[in-house]
């Protein structure tokens, strides 16, 4: 039968204490026996000693911790198990015998002792381990180097010789307080921008990246470097993963393009979102979409009463009823199969469950397709609009959030168009309306349905060629669950009619993204993979806009939700135009919607200026070249 590990502690550490206090007597006597009655003293409180430090242990958890990863924690629970155990010893000893022939110096070398034999056999005990692992290291482990020299490569390297599957071979670091010094033994080699040189001269098999708290422009430097190298490379998780102790060896990950193309971590005002949805019935239309089925998830954590979720996908109506049935098992889900076209659906949808917040997330978003197809176009992202809009303006909905799209701004585009359109009439209903009629206007979402990333991925995984618009275009870029924070986050400081817009950051250039997929695939652009240029597609311009020139930008109480003033439009003109694009929807007349649609949206015209592409010349097979 064997002996559990803590029973073993608590053996050596009842002896230890034993040993510290016959010591003590020792050390007093010059390390003669104590003469009696000292003896007999020292014999008969030796109980009383034991019993009252190892209790104390026993409070501050000596006996719970490894020694294996014994460390400074555990040394401080020493020191203070030791110095409040000699107190309480004393005190015990003075209400027994009122300490009768115990010199005072025993009190006081005894928890001297103490420290040195409770704390130096787990230090002892983890020097070893940690060589005796290191000794027997894989055959097959890989040499490695580690990028960043702070607390994420400190972790990491200590895992690393711990496992032995990996040899740390050096770290390269920018911090020139760390340059020629080392971490657990392991030397800082230079700097980040001297891998090269570095890895030519040492077997490096793989290369890691330890900074989870770098921003995406640090992150592409660091990668550039490490790509240079020829080299393989890793990555920890992001901070949160690093603080919550769930970074290390076991999670590291390939570079991802979020890491390239991400920013700074978004921090919000949760407890002012919690406030606003928290026991709220909330409803979200296009709800098996990419940012839908986000937002769904997000809200499914902040105490909803009901979530009722809308799509018009049956396949995407399932997916995401399974995960949020699996991920919220106690969250009252509504899951609800309808087109926002169907004004019977949705006066059903809000008077069966009178929802308090509507996040309107449904819309046609494919630019090249709804060029050609303007009926569906205005069906949908206007009418379809309208008639939530209305719902929730009857029902008494608290607010209502359209999500738009950069492409409603100087739009170029049958999408951009409809989607401006949609804009002024949430503009347009607010100050008639006890509801909060709020837009959130946003770029290109990372791995969304309608991003070139997934397209990339695709080509990619078949060889190649990628396929882009133009060398020169640029679009902006966020990751999907911090588009949805923001808009949840105007959603709750939003007061009614006006435009917020994310801050996206810079653009980015579309080959650049394109180059760097290639790369984080394996492979090398233009010798693996090729890239192809195939020119604007109708309705495409070489680069987004965030806001109007009409538009001022002002900030908010959020740093990343900006505030676009604008001129109100006026409210009868706007229902005269929806009137008219409703009786030209029904009747199929495609010229007349187009004609309505421009004078809806002055800036918006079928022929577009030379930012974009022009004629049916143009028109490249939107199945390989989507962006």
């Amino acid at each position: 039968m064997s002996i559990s590990p803590r029973i073993k502690i608590i053996a050596h550490d009842l002896l230890q204490i034993a040993l510290a206090w016959m010591l003590a007597w020792l050390a007093r006597f010059n390390f003669d026996l104590p003469p009696q009655p000292f003896l007999d003293s020292s014999l008969n409180a030796l109980p009383v000693v034991i019993v009252t430090q190892a209790a104390i242990a026993w409070y501050f958890g000596l006996y719970r911790g490894l020694w294996r990863f014994a460390s400074l924690p555990d040394l401080s629970n020493i020191l203070r198990a030791a110095g409040l155990g000699a107190l309480l010893a004393a005190i015990v000893l003075f209400l027994v015998n009122r300490l009768d022939a115990t010199p005072r110096s025993v009190l006081i070398l005894y928890p001297v002792f103490l420290v040195f034999l409770l704390g130096g056999p787990r230090l002892l005990y983890r020097i070893w381990k940690d060589h005796a692992l290191h000794l027997q290291t894989n055959a097959d482990a890989q040499r490695v180097i580690v990028v960043g020299g702070g607390n994420g490569g400190e972790m990491l390297i200590r895992d690393m010789l711990r496992e032995g599957n990996y040899i740390p071979v050096g770290l390269v670091d920018d911090n020139a307080q760390l340059q020629r010094s080392n971490i657990h033994g392991v030397p800082v080699l230079g700097q980040i921008a001297e891998l090269s040189r570095i890895v030519q001269r040492r077997e490096v098999d793989l290369l890691v990246i330890a900074i989870p708290s770098a921003n995406s422009e640090q992150m592409r430097r660091i990668v550039e470097s490490c790509e240079a190298t020829g080299r393989p490379f890793r990555t920890l998780p992001q901070l949160d993963d690093l603080l919550s102790g769930r970074s290390g060896i076991s999670t590291l990950r390939e570079v991802s393009l979020e890491d390239l193309l991400g920013r700074d971590k978004v921090e919000l005002e949760w407890q002012a979102i919690q406030s606003s949805i928290s026991g709220e019935t909330v409803l979200v239309s296009g709800g098996g979409g990419s940012i839908g089925s986000e937002l769904c998830r997000q809200i499914a954590t902040l105490g909803v009463a009901r979530l009722v979720v809308l799509d018009n996908s049956e396949h995407n109506l399932y997916v995401i009823e399974k995960e949020l049935r699996r991920s919220s098992p106690g969250l009252r889900v509504e899951c609800l199969l309808a087109d926002v076209r169907d004004g019977v659906a949705i006066e059903r949808a809000f008077s069966t469950f009178t929802p308090s917040l509507v996040f309107h997330a449904a819309a046609y978003k494919h630019v090249p397709i709804l060029q050609t197809q303007i009926r569906e176009a205005v069906a949908v992202n206007v009418l379809g609009t309208l008639e939530m809009m209305n719902c929730a303006d009857r029902y008494g909905c608290s607010s209502f959030v359209l999500i738009s799209t950069d492409k409603a701004v100087r739009p170029s585009s049958v999408m951009g168009a409809t989607k401006r359109l949609a804009e002024l009439v949430c503009e347009a209903r607010y100050p008639h309306s006890d509801t909060k009629f709020i837009t959130v206007r946003f770029g290109n979402v990372l791995g969304s349905a309608g991003s070139v990333v997934p397209l990339f991925r695709e080509q990619i995984a078949a060889g190649g060629p990628l396929t882009v618009t133009h060398a020169d275009a640029t679009r902006y870029f966020m990751t999907i669950p911090e588009a949805c924070q923001l808009i949840m986050q105007a959603g709750a400081v939003g007061s009614g009619g006006e435009i917020f817009v994310l801050d996206m950051g810079e653009p980015v250039n579309i080959t650049y993204l394109a180059e760097q997929l290639i790369r984080l695939s394996g492979h090398t652009p233009g010798l693996d993979i090729e890239i192809v240029y195939t020119g604007l597609r109708p309705g495409e311009k070489l680069s987004e806009e965030l806001f109007r020139d009409d538009e001022h930008l002002d900030p908010t109480s959020h740093d990343k939700l900006l505030l676009a003033q604008h001129v109100h439009n006026d409210r009868n003109h706007i229902e005269q135009l929806l009137s008219d694009l409703r009786s030209s929807v029904d009747a199929f007349d495609e010229e007349s919607i187009t004609a309505l649609l421009s004078q809806a949206v002055p800036e918006f015209d079928v022929v577009t200026d030379k930012n974009t592409a022009v004629g049916a010349d143009n028109i490249v097979s939107f199945s390989r070249s989507v962006q």
